[in-house]
């Protein structure tokens, strides 16, 4: 029979907070703190008898710690003020409104799978939960989005130079 849970949050509480405040800054490791709590309360009842909890609790803490990491590469950065015209994204000649232009008329698979891997900053694995498919075809559709907007760059700076 498992001890009760409030033993094990007292028995391994703080391994589990020593973790998660390696792994992030204070407040985030809080919140994961009680994140991979409130995960092994539901879990724990189907544990086996024979498991090594701190270690599972440990997986756990790892586990959402990632999660952290990878919703805050997904979060904006706050910023003071909103520049008065748009970024150049290293295209001679272009704006990022000239860019978007051409991203929007790229196919759908390949429309996300750009804003998704350099917007959102995906993996491939999670473009293909998003899009559907396999991650090497989500490689794909993003290598041949990106290969469709150099081609059209060179076409609208050829255009461009020759007015």
């Amino acid at each position: 029979m498992h001890s009760p849970f409030e033993a094990v949050v007292s028995q391994h509480g703080t391994t589990v907070l020593r973790v998660c405040r390696s792994l992030l800054d204070t407040h985030d490791a809080d919140d994961a703190w009680s994140e991979t709590f409130l995960s092994a309360m539901r879990a724990y009842p189907k544990l086996p008898e024979a498991s090594n909890v701190e270690a599972w609790l440990v997986t756990i803490a790892r586990r959402k710690a990632i999660d952290v990491h990878r919703a805050a590469k997904r979060n904006p950065l706050p910023i003071a003020e909103l520049p008065d015209s748009p970024s150049e994204l290293g295209v001679p000649g272009t704006s990022d409104a000239e860019l978007w232009q051409h991203v929007a008329r790229l196919p759908k698979k390949q429309r996300l799978s750009i804003t998704l891997r350099y917007l959102a900053g995906m993996s491939y694995a999670e473009i293909a939960a998003v899009v559907g498919g396999t991650e090497a075809a989500a490689r794909r559709s993003s290598a041949d989005g990106l290969k469709k907007l150099r081609t059209h760059y060179q076409e609208a700076t050829t255009k461009g130079a020759s007015s």
